[in-house]
């Protein structure tokens, strides 16, 4: 008989449940780094905008997986990746429902003439702003796919203009724009709002909302106020550090004032409720 078994077995499953836990964060980390590296590269190289998509994508899926399971997980990227894939390759290949436009090469590979990054894009972005949307509304289903569909289509108005402008894809007619944001058409955003709502609505409909742990004293100290903050840390730092990087470095401050309205007004208020939740959280501990 091993002695040591019976003091390691009970030590296993808490320490899965780290590494569960700390995994998601854990990629969330690299992409920080490469993304705080984009400053030092005129506006970032097609290395280090693969790595933060791809990092940032492995994030939201690993805490999908963690959080809600393997099968919430490949939900997620069936309707998300895949339906972003499929949506995309309507696009360039029809003008509907974006517009006219057509990608480069400097992206990598492509499947059926559309970046393979891209797909993982849609992934790394639609569960946060469907998180953002819950975390704001709660659950009202119509609300709800209309204020993840608005925080899904505003973070574009900071990344079209920075695509655009590093040559990714182009656009064959940009106008009419939104102003402040030229050079891309407003029937890009009214095409992101479409089918970033049946994307929305998909997820809110067939990912359960965070599980409560039992014994929960209340809303201030239960397990979902914390359990989807890494993807809430995920749509306030894309906010964040996209209105620094339009202000500063990529020389557009007019897409970092709209840019910061419009994704501010999800963006903003969700900032709010994680700090309140946190104060609360902060309180009942204090008083325990």
């Amino acid at each position: 008989m091993n002695p040591f078994a019976s003091r390691a077995t009970p030590l296993a499953p808490p320490l899965v449940d780290r590494w569960r836990v700390a995994a998601p964060w854990a990629l969330f980390g690299c992409a920080f780094l490469a993304q705080t590296a984009f400053p030092f590269t005129d506006g970032g190289t097609p290395a280090l905008t693969t790595a933060s998509v791809m990092f940032l994508a492995a994030a939201v899926v690993a805490h999908m997986a963690s959080s809600r399971g393997a099968r919430a997980a490949l939900t997620l990227v069936a309707v998300a990746g895949v339906g972003g894939l499929v949506a995309e390759t309507v696009g360039v290949h029809t003008g509907f429902p974006f517009g006219s436009y057509e990608y480069n090469t400097t992206l990598g590979l492509q499947v059926v003439g559309v970046p393979a990054l891209v797909p993982l894009a849609w992934t790394m972005m639609a569960w946060p702003a469907l998180a953002a949307a819950r975390r704001l509304v709660g659950p009202h289903r119509v609300v709800t796919t209309l204020v993840g569909a608005w925080a899904l289509t505003a973070w574009d108005v900071f990344l079209d203009p920075q695509m655009v402008d590093q040559g990714h894809w182009r656009w064959s007619d940009p106008h009419p724009a939104l102003p402040g944001v030229e050079g891309i058409p407003l029937t890009n955003f009214a095409g992101w709002f479409l089918v970033s709502a049946i994307m929305v609505t998909l997820l809110d409909r067939l990912i359960p909302v965070a599980p409560t742990s039992p014994g929960d004293p209340g809303p201030s100290d239960s397990w979902s106020a914390t359990a989807d903050l890494l993807p809430l840390a995920v749509y306030l730092w894309t906010y964040v550090s996209s209105v620094i990087a339009h202000a500063v470095f990529f020389g557009r401050p007019p897409v970092a004032l709209v840019g910061g309205v419009v994704m501010g007004l999800v963006a903003i208020p969700v900032a709010i409720t994680v700090l309140r939740r946190s104060a609360l959280r902060g309180s009942a501990r204090a008083q325990n």
